[in-house]
């Protein structure tokens, strides 16, 4: 990939040519170890196909339907006296789309809360049809809502405004998010899965994302480099604090029903290196963010003053850095909070003493993962910034600039 010895297309930022090719040389060497990563972690096919086979999605038979609503009955009241005089509530009728059992007609229940989010006739669903035996007809129970066409009409809302507004950059970063579903989908998960170490095999992921939407997004440059190298120690250092604590504070990384089922049908997994793993992934789009941002700064810092020392340089961008510290530490923290809201409400409920909560397996899990992605993206701060100044040109002294012209008084 080729990079441009300028900073940027809006100034002259000549950087010397062996901190560039120092800097590209220790990126290259990165981009060989993550490809050389994911050949060797590449996961195993076979125990993927064993683990899938031995977990069989519903009973053998059982097979998934869409059917159309045709008619959404009230929930069930909530009082038990009250439910039993409600004949025919928390029902749907739903006629069958699909070519297995396609024009069968059935009433199945639902739970109130699908009732509750708005289900209408001309809605569609996902059943679970089983076959007739042992004398018993065809029946069919609720799964979910069919939701792929608004989801499609939701992302489409989303593509518009950010090409619309932020223009072919808005489309690359888009391309970039794709290939990151793509990567972690395909490789990280399967691996994963597979039983391949996971903080390795997320490492390498986190390194192909970055390379891949940071030069796509930014486009190739020096001062893409220098973001792209911030993160990458990032990574690494968010790696190994994530290890350390999660060992310290002895999370079992299986703080909810989601793990223990993974448990049972993969077992052998290291649950805690998979929590590191998670807390490496949630941090990566904040990390990728603090590092742009400082890179940036520092190459417009120095463009706007050639003659400002590389100690001065730093100091100066360090002020920025620290506002979007603050508040990035709070975007993480409601990013978390948001995300488990179900579960702190149900832990108030309980109506245990504070601390009692946060040592809890779910709580604690919460609160490692805020601290540790904070410290790993306020360390990366001031090394992006180190990394960014001792790239950038370094001072030039005021006799030899260019002097402005003077402007006419009025």
């Amino acid at each position: 990939m080729a990079h441009s010895h300028r900073a940027s297309p809006d100034n002259d930022l000549v950087v010397g040519r062996t901190v560039r090719t120092c800097l590209l040389a220790a990126l290259a060497a990165v981009a060989v170890a993550t490809v050389m990563g994911a050949v060797l972690l590449w996961p195993d096919g076979g125990k993927l196909d064993a683990i899938r086979n031995d977990t069989p999605f519903a009973a053998p038979g059982v097979t998934t339907v869409t059917a159309q609503v045709a008619r959404v009955a009230p929930a069930c009241p909530t009082s038990k006296q009250a439910a039993g005089s409600a004949a025919g509530c928390g029902l749907i009728e739903v006629k069958v789309l699909d070519s297995t059992g396609k024009g069968d007609r059935a009433t199945v229940r639902v739970a109130a809360e699908v009732t509750a989010s708005g289900l209408r006739a001309g809605d569609n669903v996902q059943l679970l049809r089983t076959p007739a035996q042992h004398g018993q007809p065809v029946s069919y129970t609720f799964d979910t809502i069919d939701r792929k066409t608004s989801l499609f009409w939701l992302g489409v809302c989303f593509v518009l405004v950010v090409v619309a507004v932020a223009r072919l950059r808005g489309l690359m970063a888009l391309v970039g998010l794709v290939v990151s579903g793509l990567t972690i989908y395909y490789f990280l998960l399967p691996a994963l899965l597979a039983g391949e170490p996971a903080i390795p095999v997320t490492a390498v992921t986190a390194s192909a994302i970055m390379f891949v939407v940071l030069y796509t997004t930014h486009g190739p440059s020096l001062r893409t480099s220098t973001a792209l190298a911030g993160t990458l120690v990032g990574i690494v250092l968010t790696a190994g604090i994530s290890t350390l604590s999660i060992g310290y504070t002895n999370l079992t990384g299986v703080a909810d029903e989601t793990g223990g089922m993974v448990a049972t049908f993969a077992g052998g997994l290291d649950f805690q290196g998979l929590l590191a793993a998670g807390v490496i992934l949630a941090g990566l789009g904040v990390l990728n963010d603090v590092t742009i941002t400082q890179a940036s700064s520092v190459w417009e810092l120095r463009a706007a003053s050639p003659d400002m020392s590389r100690r001065h340089l730093f100091v100066r961008a360090m002020h920025i850095g620290q506002d979007h510290i603050a508040s990035t530490i709070y975007t993480i923290a409601f990013a978390y909070a948001g995300a488990s809201l179900a579960v702190l409400m149900l832990l108030t409920i309980y109506n245990r003493p504070l601390l009692q909560l946060i040592s809890g397996e779910p709580l604690a899990e919460e609160v490692a993962r805020t601290v540790v992605t904070s410290i790993g993206l306020i360390l990366a701060v001031p090394i992006t910034t180190a990394i960014a100044t001792f790239v950038t040109p370094a001072a030039v002294h005021s006799d030899r600039l260019p002097r402005a012209p003077l402007e006419e008084s009025i």
